[in-house]
């Protein structure tokens, strides 16, 4: 394994769950998926409710075996318990003692990864302090609001120094402030080097901390690519002046006009380069079958800006 290892390698995932049926009904919920996600790369798999998202990531994690293609994690078959060594998770609804501190919750998930003693009760102050919940590790979790459980079970997924973070919607519910403490923590994980890969309905949120993105629709990955990519409009330039002179915007200004006289419009630079939609217009793009029971282009025309 070398430095250059994916954390993640997903290769031609089809899981096909079959009903207990007398006519034995089967539903396809990934077929053919495939994608990759860089060491220390934050990835972002977003998609409809029933798109495949939570199967993909039960697959991951080895609660589910595929019925065709591979998972890895750091080039280990995600299906071996090792593999999960390096992985640390937090579910959409995580479950939680409520009769415990924030510091006892912690020990406890410490000590079932094999920690203990100096190097435990250090983690724990450690987690504590980087989730902001040191003034709450004597509070019982009974007692904590949503956003602070989802900031403790970010610390229990973080407690034995995953290389890999998996985290299912982990502002689901969480209030604005809560969850930009989240946004936060989770761009802190990049900066410290650790791959992270998550589900969101938050799309702007996804936008402003994921490098890569995948948008599954119907089982299958309808876009995916780095994000910049996803969402710049491929067929429009922009230019963007800072500071501009007097006589260089004279001369843009005759350019614009001559090009008014010719194609009967007007424009004004603004940005060199291709402009952004939003992974909010892509996403609504990239699933727009769903209500008429079509399968969704992978190109969608974007729509035409004029600066004026």
């Amino acid at each position: 394994m070398t430095d250059a290892t994916p954390a993640i390698s997903i290769k031609n995932l089809t899981k096909v769950f079959r009903t207990p049926t007398v006519r034995k009904h089967s539903v396809t919920a990934v077929q053919d998926l495939s994608l990759e996600v860089a060491a220390g790369q934050i990835y972002g798999l977003i998609g409809p409710n029933g798109s495949g998202k939570s199967t993909t990531m039960k697959v991951l994690l080895g609660l589910l075996k595929p019925t065709a293609g591979t998972a890895a994690i750091f080039g280990r078959d995600s299906s071996r318990v090792d593999s999960r060594n390096d992985v640390g998770f937090l579910p959409e609804n995580p479950y939680f003692y409520k009769h415990l501190t924030g510091a006892e919750t912690l020990a406890f998930y410490g000590k079932l990864c094999g920690l203990h003693g100096a190097e435990l009760r250090g983690r724990i102050g450690e987690m504590l302090e980087l989730v902001d919940l040191e003034h709450a590790r004597d509070r019982r979790l009974g007692g904590y609001s949503k956003g602070m459980l989802q900031r403790i079970g970010l610390a229990q997924a973080l407690i034995h120094r995953p290389r890999l973070v998996v985290l299912d919607e982990p502002t689901a519910g969480v209030d604005p402030a809560g969850s930009r403490k989240i946004r936060d923590l989770v761009l802190d994980l990049k900066a410290r080097g650790i791959s992270v890969i998550l589900s969101s309905h938050l799309l702007e949120q996804v936008q402003e901390v994921c490098d890569r993105v995948g948008i599954i629709f119907r089982g299958r990955m309808v876009r995916e690519g780095p994000l910049d990519q996803l969402i710049a409009v491929e067929d429009q330039t922009e230019i963007v002046l800072h500071h501009a002179t007097p006589g260089l915007l004279a001369q843009i200004r005759e350019l614009v006009a001559a090009e008014a006289l010719a194609q009967g419009s007007s424009t004004s630079v603004v940005r060199v380069g291709q402009p952004r939609t939003t992974l909010e217009s892509l996403f609504l793009q990239a699933t727009q079958g769903d209500e008429r029971g079509e399968t969704p282009a992978r190109s969608a025309p974007a729509e035409k800006e004029t600066h004026s």
